[in-house]
């Protein structure tokens, strides 16, 4: 596995945590590659390629195994950029539910990720999905 499919790999094993990819999760997931190096160079056909791998793999193993599968593949900064996105795609749908949470300490445990980091990572996250109150 390359670490560009293994980066992918985390990231949807992340959203499908559950065993379920919602809409919500599968446009937060394409967002998340489309704007990125690598990703933003392919085309529809080696994208959807991507995916139908993944989603395979994901089916045979388990989105457990797909994440430690591909977290053994990335290098330190792959690792932390990794949490982040799928830290974000889990809040696609919504804020972190308990599961979620869990999810995401497991994720920082398999990338080894030093604690200061995956909490700042998911403080960044609070902020950016804060829920903008307007005044009627």
């Amino acid at each position: 596995m390359s670490a560009a499919d293994a980066f992918a790999a985390v990231a949807l094993a992340a959203v499908c945590w559950d065993g379920v990819l919602s809409m919500a999760g599968s446009r937060s997931l394409r967002h998340a590659l489309d704007y990125r190096m690598p990703f933003r160079d392919y085309d529809e056909a080696q994208m959807m390629q991507l995916l139908d791998s993944l989603l395979k793999q994901l089916r045979e193993k388990g989105a457990q195994h797909l994440m430690v599968d591909g977290a053994a593949m990335l290098n330190a900064r792959q690792r932390g950029a990794a949490f982040a996105v799928a830290a974000e795609i889990m809040r696609s749908d919504g804020p972190l539910q308990d599961d979620e949470q869990n999810i995401l300490i497991n994720l920082a445990a398999v990338l080894e990720l030093d604690s200061a980091l995956s909490s700042e990572i998911l403080r960044v996250m609070d902020i950016l999905h804060a829920e903008i109150e307007c005044e009627g």
